[in-house]
């Protein structure tokens, strides 16, 4: 985990090195400023003059100012590392999140995504500002000063032998108690995510139901949780501050007792006041830096749950894979289905699609019907490779589409999904997912030929109007005829249609239908529709159910064929009124 994180630093080791650079400089004169203070003290007690007072001062004063400069070049450095690290951690973990087919992303919820390239990506970042700078600098300091100490204060030293192993031990004993409290918060994060995201997504529902006390209740809950865990961590961990102040004063009385009474009887032959003074701020440093040592071993226990998270997605293998040699052209629209079989999950029992053989040539119009949780979305899901069989073969130019470079694949197969997806930004930038260099002639005409032309004009900004996350500004129909539109300009080998013109009228749908035939006349048309108007003209008809095909044909022969067809077919023509 860590080797893979840390290949997150790339271009931001410079400023990494130079952190520990200046770190340790500032550490080195730290030390001595004591060790000097203490001789000054001696000689003024000696009946130092005031030019030996002012040659140290002015030393002290460099050191000083040294030390302040190292501090401040390495807390330049560290903020541009550690941010820059971060930039690198998410920028990977959104790059690993593009490659995964929907099986990988069906692993993790969107809600956890989200907090991994927020909340767990700043707990990391923190650590590892806190790795660079306190780290480094609270062990060479507590080195550094342990050792002065014991050169200074001999026997006043064996305060810190007493006050160490208190110290650890207790640090210890802290963090194994504040880690689970920590490792559950996340995991309750991931839900209150959720809950936020299902709430806003489906506010009108929330609202036309009049369900706005539930969620609120359903949030709160979620929101308690966590402040519960946090409370109980908090409270772990904020023993840390007690133990740390009784080490220290522990150790200020301990010097102070002892030292006076070494100085009283030794008559200033065993240990001076200068000693005593230099024992003291070493001391401070001592317990300052076991401190900075405890607040840094409770941020990165609290971020290496984080860290867990983000390795899994960085380390998570995406179940699509490139071929070692992939065919880099799709020479036609033609699709076959042979002997395909598919579930979802490798554990899964029973299977989502079964037995398909199914052959369509290249240009070809195929509708395809069926009831809901027929798989008829699976079907044509296979076909972009989206998801990989789990038995058989799906061809497309009849090349099997896992022989296929993926980018080339998709750009021949444009797909207008049941849930139209428009993104914020003007609907010329929309359209142009479909084809990012169209003209704006192209893009006019495509919008004309999708019946989406007119009310785009009707606009005060035209093609230039401006589009609110997920189309909230946009009737379902404008978003349907937009999202045509836009897989229209791609002119695509294959085009998928999966319920796409539910929400327009008959009229309208029949216009579109007609317009394909002009536009893209050589390609395969996958239609997934509700109404059997929609498919009527079709070269093919697919009637699916429970995850088989059930019937093909053409309308005709189906009438005489097909029960479910000419049973669907009655209810939407005479309204069901045999019954």
């Amino acid at each position: 985990m860590l080797k893979r994180l840390s290949k997150c630093v790339r271009e931001f080791k410079k400023p990494t090195i130079l952190t520990l650079i200046f770190i340790i400089g500032e550490s080195i004169i730290e030390t001595f400023i004591p060790f000097i203070t203490a001789d000054l003290v001696n000689r003024i007690k000696s009946g130092a003059d005031t030019k030996e007072v002012l040659s140290a001062g002015l030393v002290l004063v460099l050191l000083a100012v040294a030390s302040l400069t190292c501090g401040g070049v390495a807390g330049f450095t560290c903020s541009r590392a550690s941010a820059g690290f971060a930039k690198n951690v998410r920028h990977d973990l959104f790059q690993s999140i593009q490659f995964f087919s929907f099986q990988n992303i069906d692993k993790f919820s969107s809600s956890s995504l989200v907090t991994r390239l927020t909340t767990d990506v700043t707990n990391v970042q923190m650590a590892y500002m806190m790795i660079i700078r306190i780290a480094i600098r609270a062990p060479l300091m507590l080195i550094f000063s342990a050792v002065m100490a014991f050169v200074m204060g001999g026997t006043l030293a064996m305060a810190f032998v007493i006050v160490f192993p208190i110290l650890v031990f207790g640090l210890i004993l802290i963090g194994k108690k504040a880690l689970p409290a920590f490792r559950s918060v996340f995991k309750k994060y991931d839900r209150l995510n959720e809950s936020i995201e299902e709430n806003v997504r489906a506010m009108r529902a929330v609202k036309g139901f009049a369900r706005e006390e539930y969620e609120k209740k359903k949030f709160d809950t979620a929101a308690e949780n966590i402040r519960k865990d946090f409370t109980y961590a908090e409270r772990v961990v904020a023993l840390n501050m007690p133990l740390m102040q009784f080490c220290m004063y522990f150790n200020m009385l301990f010097i102070l007792t002892v030292g006076s009474m070494l100085a009283i009887k030794g008559g200033g032959t065993t240990i001076d006041v200068g000693q005593i003074s230099a024992m003291l701020t070493y001391g401070m440093q001592i317990l300052m830096s076991l401190m900075m040592l405890s607040m840094i071993y409770v941020i990165v226990t609290m971020s290496s749950e984080s860290a867990k998270r983000i390795y899994e997605v960085l380390s998570e293998t995406p179940t699509l894979r490139e071929p070692e040699h992939p065919v880099m052209t799709v020479a036609d629209g033609s699709v076959d289905f042979e002997n395909v079989g598919f579930k979802y999950a490798a554990d899964a029992k029973l299977l989502a699609l079964s037995g398909i053989n199914l052959h369509i040539r290249s240009g070809m119009t195929v509708g395809i019907l069926g009831g809901t949780g027929s798989s008829k979305s699976t079907l044509v899901q296979l076909i972009p490779r989206l998801y990989d069989v789990t038995e058989g073969a799906v061809k497309v130019a009849g090349v099997d589409v896992r022989d296929y470079d993926i980018r080339t694949l998709r750009d021949a197969v444009a797909m207008v999904l049941q849930k139209n997806q428009l993104f914020s930004g003007t609907i010329k930038e929309n359209l142009r997912w479909g084809n990012e260099n169209a003209t704006d002639e192209e893009l006019t005409e495509a919008c004309r030929l999708a019946q989406a032309d007119e009310f785009i004009r009707s606009f005060p900004d035209g093609y230039d109007t401006h589009i609110e996350q997920g189309g909230t500004n946009v009737s379902g129909g404008q978003k349907q005829r937009l999202c045509i539109a836009r897989a229209l300009l791609k002119k695509p080998k294959i085009l998928i249609l999966d319920d796409s013109t539910s929400a327009v009228d008959t009229h309208t749908d029949a216009r579109i239908r007609a317009g394909f035939k002009t536009y893209i006349p050589e390609t395969t048309k996958i239609i997934i529709a509700q109404r059997v108007a929609s498919v009527q003209d079709a070269d093919l008809i697919l009637v699916m159910d429970n995850g088989r095909i059930a019937a093909s044909g053409t309308h005709d022969e189906l009438m005489q064929s097909s029960e479910i067809y000419r049973e669907v077919y009655d209810q939407q023509t005479n309204g069901g009124d045999e019954e």
